[in-house]
């Protein structure tokens, strides 16, 4: 085994991903029919979608403008000019029998986005990530294979036009990548950012996003590339990283036994864990390219390039600089609060209201994330708003309760919001932090457990536990738990 490890640890992978981002615009690309998901088949079209005789396509503005805000987040560099290509391929679920896409003039290239990797058992690290180009696209309808057909004898396929004319950007990244979770991490950011932008849902199970692994193995660094080999069918992120570990170590085992590695079209299959054969890879020839007539040159003006690059949000990778720079919050905290843009917004108003990050941070990735996930809500709807979130924990900072009050008042503020301190004040559950008031309690508690005060001075120091948990029982958890323990030792020494 050990001999395998080293003759594997002389390959490296070499790793490229196509991102098909669904642009979440009302309408498709080139026509006015509806985007909406999840409606009866067909339902969705009109003669443009269909390719019927005599019809036109229109580019639709707000694609333009989903597809230039993407690729500005992703520092490509924007096109003044770009035009759109006729892809001419047999596709059975796209009624013209071609796909309108972008070619050699795509509308953004050369670009790049930092990814942070964490590799099990090893620290994490940040990587640059090349972006080849981004390019718009229409998307294809959705095949429905139904099986056996019992009348005919034979098997037949159902085709549902609904997808097809939905505006995509392909995203397509250079072959910087070298490991499954490295490819896992890039998509995840990928996603994170469409999201950030408001351009696409990302929802990865409805199609919204889906990712293309292109994939090859050569020996050490400075070797020329092996044979690259596509993977499709990947429907979340940890099925990429396993499919680029699968695929990796196939193609290292039939290099290393004589077996031909070829360019083709693979499959992840998941309930197998593996990847298999699908088709031949076709190459750009035999797409037969051509500039599509129907459609002019797309512009670009630089005021209107600036317009939108003045919309653009802080991105999530900002974001977690800022955070860790700024508000010192720990990489792992930076990482989970910007997740979705509205957990960080939420956490800033919070931070803005006065109260502590790190205190803040902690609240938000525990309770209220459980809470808003279990419940499906949103942080833009939670009854408990930021401000309120900020005077919770400032009324554990100064000392007013304990953080264990705060834990039992904090359901009701999730469910109705409200304001912490009129809540404690109205059932009375400020913090005891008069010394006299906690001493008086201390007594009575000795008093009352003679045998365990005589361990305690014996030895027996672990005792010292159950004497707060008693303290805390009679007060209600409200004694101030520094003062209470303070007293506390100095009575039971004696």
């Amino acid at each position: 085994m050990a001999g395998t490890a080293a003759a594997q640890a002389d390959w490296e992978a070499v790793i490229g991903l196509e991102t098909h981002v669904q642009l979440g615009t009302e309408s498709k690309i080139f026509t006015s029919a509806s985007t909406a998901f999840g409606d009866d088949p067909n339902t969705h079209i009109d003669p443009v979608v269909c390719g019927l005789p005599g019809t036109l396509p229109v580019l639709n503005q707000k694609v333009l403008e989903y597809a230039v805000k993407a690729a500005m987040a992703l520092n490509l560099h924007i096109a003044e000019h770009s035009k759109f290509d006729r892809k001419q391929y047999f596709y059975p679920d796209l009624p013209k029998n071609y796909q309108i896409s972008q070619y050699d003039e795509p509308i953004a290239e050369e670009g790049w986005i930092e990814v942070e990797v964490a590799e099990k058992g090893k620290e994490t690290y940040l990587k640059k990530i090349g972006i080849e180009r981004l390019h718009m696209e229409e998307d294809a309808g959705k095949l429905v294979h139904a099986g056996s057909d019992r009348l005919a004898g034979s098997t037949h396929s159902l085709v549902d036009y609904n997808r097809a004319g939905v505006a995509l950007a392909e995203i397509v990244s250079k072959p910087d990548l070298r490991t499954g979770r490295e490819a896992a991490e890039y998509a995840s950011e990928i996603r994170r950012i469409m999201r950030y932008l408001g351009v696409s849902d990302g929802n990865m199970q409805e199609g919204s996003l889906r990712c293309d692994v292109n994939i090859s193995v050569r020996r050490g660094p400075d070797a020329p590339f092996g044979t690259k080999v596509e993977i499709k069918n990947m429907n979340s992120f940890s099925a990429i990283q396993r499919a680029c570990e699968y695929e990796i170590q196939r193609q290292i085992k039939a290099y290393e036994t004589g077996e031909p590695v070829v360019q083709e079209t693979r499959l992840w299959d998941e309930s197998k864990q593996l990847t298999k054969s699908m088709r031949s890879k076709e190459g750009a020839s035999d797409y037969r390219y051509f500039p599509d007539p129907d459609l002019g040159p797309i512009e670009v003006s630089s005021e209107q390039r600036e317009n939108w690059r003045s919309e653009l949000p802080e991105l999530p990778g900002q974001k977690r600089h800022r955070y860790a720079d700024q508000l010192g919050l720990s990489i792992y905290d930076a990482r989970v609060l910007t997740e979705e843009r509205q957990m960080a917004e939420y956490f800033e108003a919070a931070v803005a209201s006065g109260a502590d990050a790190k205190a803040v941070a902690n609240w938000v990735t525990g309770d209220i994330a459980a809470h808003v996930n279990s419940n499906r809500l949103s942080y833009d709807n939670l009854p408990l708003k930021p401000q309120q979130l900020a005077e919770l924990v400032q009324l554990i900072e100064n000392g007013t309760i304990s953080g264990k009050i705060a834990k039992e008042i904090l359901p009701e503020l999730l469910a109705q919001g409200g304001s912490a301190k009129a809540i404690v004040a109205e059932k009375g559950l400020g913090m005891i932090s008069d010394p006299a008031a906690i001493a008086a309690i201390v007594a009575e508690l000795l008093a009352a457990h003679p045998a365990e005060v005589e361990a305690f001075r014996g030895g027996k120091n672990k005792l010292q536990g159950f004497f707060v948990g008693q303290l805390m029982k009679r007060t209600g958890g409200k004694a101030d738990p520094k003062l209470a323990n303070q007293i506390l030792l100095q009575a039971l020494q004696g």
